[in-house]
């Protein structure tokens, strides 16, 4: 049995990341729309999305007290935080400077995501490590 000590830190960045999402995507939709052009309103609510839905992934990840007996779902945590500060993350700052080359930055993100969800559904078949 894990201690509890072992799951603070995920748990934390859980609920921290979750905040995050829906205080940007609250300063999205209040706080953007008059400020930046509607095609770049999608893609800041794009970054938001994926985010809330990451976050809510890491929150399951985090309670289900199997992180610490499992090296793959270990990696597709923090892949996935990993996927969030990249792939979100960038679309943010590309909707609030306008920079459209960080485009690019994106999809390293995606893969990141990918990734931590590849890898959970490995752990399903993985023995105990």
């Amino acid at each position: 049995m894990a201690s509890k000590n072992s799951n603070s830190i995920p748990l934390f960045l859980s609920g921290l990341l979750g905040f995050l999402a829906v205080a940007l995507g609250a300063f999205g939709a209040h706080g953007l729309k008059s400020l930046v052009t509607p095609d770049l309103l999608v893609i800041f609510e794009t970054g938001a999305r994926y985010h809330l839905i990451h976050a809510v992934v890491l929150l399951g990840l985090s309670l289900s007290g199997k992180l610490s007996e499992s090296k793959s779902l270990r990696f597709g945590f923090w892949s996935i935080v990993i996927g969030i500060l990249i792939f979100s993350g960038s679309l943010y700052i590309l909707t609030l400077t306008g920079v459209r080359i960080l485009g690019a930055v994106t999809p390293f993100g995606g893969v990141a995501l990918l990734l931590g969800w590849a890898s959970i559904a490995y752990s399903a078949f993985s023995k105990k490590e």
